[in-house]
């Protein structure tokens, strides 16, 4: 029995009652009640507080309602014993067979076990990453590459339907910095002073030399615009391969090119405008976001005529409001509080509510120790330096696994130990085990058939079937709460009860013993184990080895 069918159940029985006229709930105020694992297991497998909730409304006290839950729970389908504690706590002890049949159930839903509908009805554009398209991404853009990425299937997971969505900074003074230090290197000069440095502007010189030959015979206006488009994609071509190496992609790329050309930012102000919340000072054009709580109003067009990078800002936004995004996720770097208040205020003078239209996540940096800076980019720790010396894995799920308001330094060195100190590697041991015990199985001819769930009855076994049935609320509230953390540390909590487990209970028989039942339904619950390692693993973007 999974807790959902269990909470099932109380409902059916709750909504008999009211039908009987034992309670007096109309049905439709019969919620579907949550289940929790008590504290103390001695307390039972399972426990709800829904008397709690509902006596007020039903006309009783808690305990009476709860007394009267109990009676009609114990003895029905499944369920051994029902217990009232304290003033209305109601705890419940599974038959053995219900337990256990856990195991199966996880098994025949693969990997769509821990998924759920939280979300469901959720719509939602989840901006993140976002470098700009002038070097390769590094240190500054990792964690919230893996804490994004984690996001979307976590909120996949949960019923909502997400678009991950790259903003590419294409546009602006960056671009004319990045197309003069190409043509410089092209042309055998010193990049210009402001210009971009480190070898990879060197790499793409050539490369743009490559395509174009005679770049260097052009007149310097069109040689220059030749590099930007030409650098800007085969740049946009690395970072779109450094984040398919890292497990993390995106629906769109969104160019702010796009915006100014196809003139979306002079229709942004226009309907601000229409809004009231534009006005005309000392030549410039201002949005009043003051009156939505930022600390000065913000300049949309210059005096010169020039669009500021917030008037990009308010157009980006407005675009996912017209592409019928409801909700919009921000996940922004450290350095970037700054923006909360004043992108709010767009949320606000477009008409739209900050409370619910927009959520904006800030992340804090994170530093590397035991790798050396990039030689090719300069001055700065690469992406792709991390996935080479470290690994996707071991840099993705220790990312995973902290909050993304904690700062965070990375030991390289003991990332890559293979130990059971270190997390990712105790997470993937553990899948790894479950795969060797299960062929082990298979050579010792156990299988999965005649599964018999009342034989999980050692209190291992018990232990972790509870660990296994909290998987999909651990999924929802993780998804709900924007903290991909509670994923990370659930599998280290079920990998150190299926260690447990392991050491106390047989999925072979020993010797020239027979083949018992025991064994088959101890196997069934190691693949169970093999499930939910699996698809936690694949929520944080990390693989789950066959050996290891």
């Amino acid at each position: 029995m999974t807790p959902a069918e269990l909470a099932s159940q109380i409902r059916a029985v709750l909504v008999d009652a009211a039908a009987a006229g034992d309670v007096a709930l109309a049905l439709e105020d019969v919620p579907e009640p949550k289940v929790e694992r008590p504290r103390q297991r001695e307390h039972g497998d399972w426990a709800t507080n829904i008397a709690m909730q509902l006596a007020k409304r039903a006309g009783t006290n808690p305990r009476a309602l709860a007394e009267l839950l109990a009676a009609r729970l114990t003895g029905s389908d499944g369920i051994a014993a029902a217990e009232v504690a304290g003033p209305g706590f109601l705890n419940i002890r599974l038959e053995a067979g219900a337990a256990g049949d856990l195991a199966r159930a996880i098994v025949e839903a693969g990997s769509a076990y821990g998924r759920n509908d939280a979300l469901a009805g959720h719509v939602v554009n989840l901006e993140f990453v976002s470098a700009n398209p002038t070097g390769p991404l590094h240190i500054g853009h990792t964690r919230w590459a893996a804490l994004g990425d984690d996001l979307v299937r976590l909120l996949r997971a949960s019923g909502a339907a997400v678009t991950p969505e790259y903003y590419i900074n294409d546009a602006g003074s960056q671009m004319d910095k990045f197309a003069a230090s190409i043509l410089a290197r092209a042309t055998g000069q010193e990049v210009p002073e402001g210009g971009y440095q480190g070898e990879y502007i060197t790499e793409l010189a050539q490369k743009v030399l490559a395509e174009h030959p005679a770049l260097p015979q052009l007149p310097r206006e069109e040689a220059l615009v030749v590099a930007r488009d030409t650098g800007y994609r085969l740049q946009m071509a690395e970072i779109e391969q450094t984040l398919a190496d890292f497990n993390v992609h995106f629906d769109v790329y969104f160019s702010e090119r796009e915006l100014h050309d196809g003139g979306a930012v002079a229709q942004a102000v226009a309907r601000l405008r229409e809004q009231g919340h534009v006005y005309d000072a000392d030549g410039a054009v201002w949005l009043r976001t003051t009156d939505f709580g930022d600390d000065k109003d913000r300049v949309l067009i210059r005096a010169d005529g020039t669009p500021t990078y917030f008037a990009a800002d308010a157009a980006y936004y407005l675009s996912k409001k017209d592409r019928d995004f409801p909700e919009k996720i921000y996940l922004l770097g450290a350095d970037h509080h700054g923006y909360v208040g004043r992108l709010k205020a767009i949320v606000a003078c477009a008409g739209d509510d900050p409370e619910r239209n927009i959520e904006i996540l800030i992340g804090q940096l994170v530093s590397v120790a035991g790798v050396r800076q990039s030689k090719r980019a300069g001055n700065i720790i690469e992406l792709r330096d991390l996935i080479d010396r470290i690994g996707t894995d071991p840099v993705r799920y220790t990312l995973a696994r902290y909050p993304a308001d904690s700062p965070l330094t990375l030991d390289a060195e003991k990332l890559r130990e293979h130990n059971l100190d270190n997390p990712v590697y105790y997470v993937q041991y553990a899948h790894a085990r479950t795969r060797n015990v299960a062929r082990n199985a298979e050579a010792h001819g156990v299988t999965r058939e005649d599964f018999e769930p009342a034989a999980l009855d050692h209190p291992a076994d018990g232990e972790l079937l509870g660990e296994l049935s909290r998987f999909p609320d651990v999924v929802a509230r993780a998804a709900r709460l924007r903290e991909p953390h509670r994923v990370a540390r659930y599998l280290e909590e079920l990998a150190a009860a299926y260690h447990t487990w392991y050491g106390q209970c047989r999925v072979t028989p020993r010797g020239e013993d027979a083949v018992e039942a025991s064994h088959r339904a101890r196997l069934m619950l190691n693949d169970a184990v093999t499930q939910v390692i699996a698809n936690g693993l694949d929520l944080l973007g990390v693989s789950a080895p066959e050996r290891m």
